[in-house]
């Protein structure tokens, strides 16, 4: 339920304890029986109680949403904290693998299909990329994996990122 409905459903609710409170005063001066002023009297009450658990569901969601949002800024501060720290590493990374792609000779297009490779990014996905065909990506990743000595993407990715696995864990058989 959104703010503008919650506010006019409250402005409702109140409106009729009211309304109904000064209906029960007017019927009570004019002699009304105990029954009639008992039920009026409990819609009225039902309304401040509908009132009541409206307004109190609407500070807990609120202080909710502020707890809500004080994690993600608190995440997003983790999050940067963590890309700035660890941008040395990935350069490094990223610089070592060039070393390496240099090291297997292969050409600088080569080298950016091996590294959108890397990333994940299907053949396709680097065809778009590069503006070429999927036939000329796909010509590029045979060529890396024959100059390298690897099989295809699983191993190549295997090359450079089995040794990041945290030293001590091992896989289980």
């Amino acid at each position: 339920m959104s703010l503008t409905e919650r506010t006019l459903l409250a402005a409702v609710m109140f409106g009729i304890a009211l309304l109904m409170s000064f209906d029960m005063i007017s019927d009570y001066k004019r002699g009304a029986d105990l029954f009639h002023l008992v039920s009026e009297g409990f819609v009225a009450f039902s309304a401040v109680v509908g009132l009541f658990f409206l307004l109190r569901g609407q500070f807990i969601l609120r202080q909710k949403l502020k707890h809500e949002i004080n994690n993600a800024l608190d995440l997003k501060v983790e999050a940067e904290k963590w890309r700035v720290q660890a941008r040395k590493y990935l350069e490094g990374l990223s610089m070592a693998v060039d070393l390496q792609l240099t090291q297997w000779n292969l050409t600088s297009s080569e080298k950016e299909v091996a590294f959108l490779l890397l990333k994940g990014l299907s053949l396709k996905e680097i065809a778009d990329i590069r503006h070429t065909t999927e036939k000329t990506a796909r010509a590029q990743s045979g060529s890396i994996y024959a100059k390298s000595g690897l099989s295809g993407r699983s191993e190549l990715a295997a090359f450079f990122l089995e040794d990041l696995l945290v030293p001590g864990e091992e896989l289980p058989d």
